[in-house]
């Protein structure tokens, strides 16, 4: 049978409708490897530590950052992406801003991550600061650079001008690093560029100060995932430089920074011993570990399986998925396991990896569709 005829005869059969209907699911309950966005997630350990990591920095707002540690597969991208979402989620009711930025690839400077962080701010940002500081600017004492306190005091007396949006954009263009121009000089009283790593993340230091003592904002979270890439992608003298950044971020905001940074262990060994400095830093680890047995195997498929009988049943009440038959039985779920835990053994692995599991029973539900439809 061809492509053409097999999505002709897809489309024009309710066989597969019937055939989910038979299982109480409306689609292959399984996430695929390539698939990292909006999976269910399922509950760890490791949820309980990050939550109450969490919990103290919005409580007293002192910076922190903490190390997601896990070989290739575990879940850790999965891991980053939920916590993004629930961050931004349970945040939501708060009066002050908060900024979540998750990065997922990083750049090769660290520059570039403060820069987003930045943008994220943005225009918004500066309205709300700017007007809580025409009501009291006490709170621009407390940054160290004086070009940020002149820069600060310029758009407080352009705030309700026709030049109050120009201003803005002046402002963030410099903070940015861009050179500093005839009208930067006139309109915001700057003298020197941002045009180190250092001078950056001082400035942006002093803007989350400034606007953390306004009580505009919260506090940022940045999420950093796949930190091992530098190891791969940049010269060594590179990664030193972005690992002495990351550094000085974390020592240049004592308050108002969360750092969620996502790297397997044997990255984190080669960083700490070409940065010794900066082991200090990331002393707060939560491991995620791979399937060490059958058991855990099958309690994470039935999580997915039972997850998507209860969608099933929130869209589709008519189906019955508690007399359903799973799509996929216990003894397949662990015959799977098996097969991959005597494979993980080329690799010394020390467990099987969550995504090649799940990847693997996707496919098996796949082909178990396929022969049914």
């Amino acid at each position: 049978m061809t492509l053409s005829q097999k999505l002709r005869q897809m489309n024009g059969s309710n066989d597969l409708h019937e055939l989910r209907r038979k299982y109480g699911i409306l689609g292959n309950p399984f996430p695929a490897s390539n698939q990292f966005f909006q999976n269910d997630h399922f509950r760890l350990d490791a949820d309980d530590k990050v939550e109450n990591y969490i919990s103290e920095f919005v409580g007293n707002r002192r910076s922190r950052a903490i190390v997601i540690k896990g070989t290739q597969g575990v879940g850790k991208t999965n891991f980053m992406r939920y916590f993004e979402s629930e961050i931004q989620s349970a945040l939501q009711s708060f009066q002050r801003i908060y900024v979540v930025k998750y990065v997922a690839d990083p750049e090769a400077s660290f520059s570039g991550t403060t820069r987003k962080v930045l943008d994220e701010l943005g225009n918004s940002h500066l309205s709300k600061l700017t007007k809580r500081l025409c009501d009291n600017g006490k709170p621009i004492g407390v940054a160290n650079n004086l070009d940020v306190r002149v820069a600060l005091k310029r758009l407080c007396q352009a705030y309700g001008t026709s030049v109050e949006t120009n201003v803005q954009q002046l402002f963030m263009q410099w903070i940015r690093g861009s050179n500093v121009l005839k009208e930067h000089r006139v309109m915001l009283g700057v003298q020197f560029r941002l045009d180190t790593v250092e001078s950056t993340t001082a400035a942006l230091r002093d803007l989350v100060c400034v606007s953390a003592e306004a009580k505009v904002l919260g506090g940022v979270f940045l999420l950093l995932d796949e930190l091992e890439k530098q190891d791969g992608a940049l010269r060594p003298m590179a990664v030193v430089r972005y690992l002495s950044a990351l550094r000085a971020i974390i020592d240049a905001l004592n308050l108002g920074l969360f750092l969620m940074i996502a790297i397997t262990p044997d990255a984190l060994i080669r960083y700490s011993a070409a940065l010794p400095a900066l082991r200090g830093r990331l002393e707060n680890q939560v491991e995620l570990f791979p399937l060490k047995n059958s058991d855990q195997a099958v309690s994470l498929a039935s999580y997915y399986l039972d997850n998507a009988k209860a969608k099933a049943r929130v869209t589709h009440p008519e189906y019955n998925s508690t007399i359903a038959r799973d799509i996929l039985s216990r003894e397949e779920l662990e015959m799977c396991f098996v097969k991959l835990w005597k494979q993980r053994l080329a690799r010394a692995d020390d467990g099987v990896r969550q995504r090649e599991y799940l990847h693997k029973l996707h496919e098996l539900c796949e082909s178990r569709i396929r022969e049914s439809g």
